[in-house]
């Protein structure tokens, strides 16, 4: 909600984030959720659904890089590469830059969140007119279903496990990617805080661990979401992340992801491990 000159996001029932604005630049109702952007000094212009943070301009470099980076460094030939979800298009935008990536195919529910964030958000937007990328208005779990032995790498770019998302975080749609994936394929997802979001992730890392071969949970620091800490949860049928050359892992351009984080984001500390035992 906006309220004044002050946003504020109830992140869990006891816990708030608030942000000062410069203003309201856009508010709408689409079939799917309430539709946000709004501007603050202190990271820039703002999407927000259902009054939740989807993304900034300050710190989006963070998200978007490590939902995309260590899966298609992980994987030696990503051609084909889906994002479900992320219609800002910043999963997309670190894909495309990938030398070995052909193909970038996103799969995003609400069309109207694309068309906002081409025109208010153009630095993350950008690259959803690249010549490699195809753009499916549709529903990303009903797209898994029809879609077997067909993708390298898979990113699960989704909002909270609230609405539309809940179907995201299913064992059902884990076992779904599995199957869309070719025999060498893997995926990675965003799995909340491990501060706030516990038996979430216990959970989903479980049952993707009972799916996949190799399963390794990663941590980067994305400063308006939820405690500031976030996990990435990996399933991969062949490859396993922490035996990637360092060498071969191309330069990309990045502010966050680096050779020596792609190793590092996946050593937890001892909290976090607990979890997932």
């Amino acid at each position: 909600m906006v309220k004044g000159l002050w946003f504020t996001e109830l992140q869990t029932k006891n816990m708030a984030l608030s942000l000062k604005t410069k203003q309201s630049l856009h508010h709408e109702s689409s079939e799917f959720q309430e539709i946000s952007m709004v501007d603050t000094y202190e990271f820039g212009r703002m999407l927000l659904l259902d009054g939740i943070i989807m993304t900034t301009i300050k710190d989006e470099f963070v998200y978007h890089e490590m939902i995309a980076l260590p899966a298609l460094n992980t994987h030696p030939n990503p051609k084909n590469v889906l994002v479900i979800g992320g219609g800002d298009g910043g999963a997309i935008r670190e894909i495309v830059k990938h030398p070995k990536v052909e193909k970038a195919t996103l799969c995003e529910i609400d069309g109207q969140v694309i068309e906002v964030s081409k025109k208010y958000l153009p630095e993350i937007s950008a690259a959803l007119d690249d010549p490699k990328v195809e753009i499916l208005v549709a529903d990303g779990i009903k797209h898994i279903r029809e879609s077997k032995n067909t993708y390298d790498v898979i990113c699960v770019d989704s909002t909270d496990p609230i609405g539309p998302a809940v179907g995201l975080f299913a064992k059902e749609f884990y076992q779904g990617i599995y199957d869309a994936l070719k025999e060498d394929g893997l995926f990675v997802a965003q799995t909340e805080s491990p501060w706030v979001n516990e038996e979430l992730i216990k959970r989903v890392y479980n049952d993707i661990k009972d799916i996949f071969p190799i399963t390794k949970l990663y941590l980067a620091n994305v400063p308006t979401y939820p405690t500031g800490l976030w996990s990435f949860t990996m399933g991969s049928k062949k490859y396993d992340p922490l035996k990637v050359d360092k060498n071969s892992i191309p330069d990309t351009n990045t502010k966050y992801y680096t050779s020596e984080i792609h190793f590092n984001a996946f050593q937890l500390p001892p909290f976090v491990q607990k979890l997932l035992k």
